[in-house]
């Protein structure tokens, strides 16, 4: 199948086609670390999280950078109320991210921070002021002229000049009211590094730019992060990565959707935040992951009791269907053979697989891929759970395994599993044509028995007859 994604930039479905396949680049952004992260937080990195897994499933190589804001305003003021240091603020809020990631099973590649990326954000403005794309103000701050980018707001769909407030307060030392900051001149009393054009810190902006290039090269295949990013964030991102790198820096622009509290968006202002250490507490990490993991990404999610407690119900029944299947795995009283409703049970089987892989290559369509796993855990005890056949037993183990490697909700029962010694449904096929080739030589029916041989030694299997008894083996294995 093609898989299909949806690109922020351009509004459009495009077939997801990397720069150098199978490698796939993903940089998502990461937290400021002025607070304890909170459930919104959770839909997106987890969102983010099980995108790779997928793409890792269908046979991609993904490496994925999500980094951590370590000095900004809000750290600094956050210091000054606490009256502790700026780093111990980051310090402290940064285990608290990366706590719950690692409850959550959120696996990323590399967690960079600002503060040791100074230089490299340095010589990046520097760039941008040589090739004409920045200016230096009087103060030492250093902004970027948005009006040399002729592309700006394309991202977003923002293109009204009017409405391109970057939400900085300073005006006066600008070009443009809508020029934003790559630079910022020191404070008394903050934190700051020496530059070129004097004492400061980096702006936000700059930051991401400078830290996804640094590790995943000036070609991205994928960028994303919560939708509240796209402006003025991403688009300026876009805007300082293009003009220095003089072509298209990311391929595809994912974002998703907000998370909502009896309908309305979560937000400080609301008063409604939930911190996701509360909501691991009340619910556990696997609910919480399930829960995100069976909406769709682009989509709002709606932090309530009936649909953290339907993913609780989900997970509940993948371990029960897990916990069975290598219960009666251990007990080895199965039937080699597949009688015909068996049969009929495996294209059942079959076709919920395709259907869960189906919504997936369909713009990572998770809601609706969560119906084929309710419906794995139904058609399991239905059928399957009563059925003596060892093709089935595997199959489903193969589905869950597959499904696992997306959701990770069952690590905990699939890990020394003793499935792998259960053959799969192509060795038992093999199986029966050796058992029927043997039926044959007894009944001297040679041209056929040949045959069977030839076609099986076509597909890379080698018999070997000794006697009246038949063993085969895989091209490779054979020694």
């Amino acid at each position: 199948m093609t898989l299909i994604i949806t690109n922020t930039l351009g509004k459009r479905e495009e077939v997801f086609r990397p720069w150098s396949p199978p490698i796939v680049t993903m940089y998502v952004c990461g937290p400021t670390v002025y607070d304890y992260v909170h459930i919104g937080h959770a839909k997106t990195f987890v969102a983010f999280d099980g995108i790779k897994r997928y793409l890792s499933l269908i046979g991609y190589s993904v490496y994925h950078v999500q980094n951590i804001t370590d000095i900004d305003d809000k750290i600094i003021k956050r210091a000054a109320e606490q009256g502790v240091s700026w780093n111990e603020v980051a310090d402290t809020y940064a285990k608290d991210y990366l706590d719950n990631m690692t409850a959550l099973k959120v696996k990323v590649d590399m967690h960079p921070r600002v503060t040791s990326h100074i230089n490299e954000i340095i010589e990046f403005v520097k760039g941008l002021i040589d090739k004409g794309f920045a200016y230096v103000a009087p103060s030492g701050s250093v902004y970027f002229d948005v009006d040399k980018y002729p592309d700006y707001g394309r991202l977003s769909g923002n293109f009204n000049k009017a409405l391109w407030d970057q939400g900085e307060g300073v005006v006066s030392e600008k070009r443009h009211p809508y020029d934003f900051a790559l630079w910022k001149a020191a404070k008394p009393g903050e934190p700051w590094w020496d530059s070129p054009w004097g004492r400061g810190r980096p702006g936000w902006h700059i930051e991401c730019s400078v830290m996804s290039s640094r590790y995943l090269g000036n070609k991205i295949d994928i960028h994303g992060g919560g939708s509240d990013l796209i402006f003025p964030h991403h688009e300026n991102e876009r805007a300082q990565s293009e003009s220095l790198f003089g072509d298209q820096w990311v391929k595809y622009w994912f974002h998703t959707g907000m998370l909502t509290i009896r309908g309305e968006k979560m937000s400080k202002s609301l008063g409604n935040i939930v911190s996701l250490k509360d909501a691991l507490k009340e619910w556990g990490p696997m609910t919480i992951r399930m829960w995100v993991l069976t909406a769709h990404y682009r989509g709002s999610l709606e932090y309530s009791e009936q649909s953290l407690g339907q993913a609780k119900r989900l997970v509940e029944r993948l371990h029960d269907v897990a916990s069975d299947v290598v219960k009666r795995a251990m007990k080895e009283e199965y039937t080699s053979y597949l009688k015909q409703s068996d049969l009929e049970e495996l294209f059942r089987l079959r076709s919920i697989y395709a259907s869960w892989h189906s919504a997936m290559q369909r713009d990572f369509n998770m809601g609706e891929a969560s119906s084929s796993v309710w419906a794995l855990t139904s058609e399991y005890y239905r059928y399957v759970s009563s059925s003596e056949s060892v093709a089935l037993l595997s199959y489903v183990y193969k589905m869950l395994i597959d499904f696992n490697r997306v959701y990770a909700v069952i690590d905990d029962i699939l890990e020394g599993a003793p499935m792998s010694t259960v053959p799969s449904i192509e060795d038992q096929l093999v199986d029966l044509l050796v058992e029927v080739r043997s039926q044959l030589r007894r009944n001297k029916m040679y041209d056929l028995a040949d045959y069977i041989r030839s076609r099986l030694a076509s597909l890379g299997i080698t018999l070997n007859d000794k006697g009246s008894e038949t063993t085969w083996k895989r091209a490779q294995q054979a020694s």
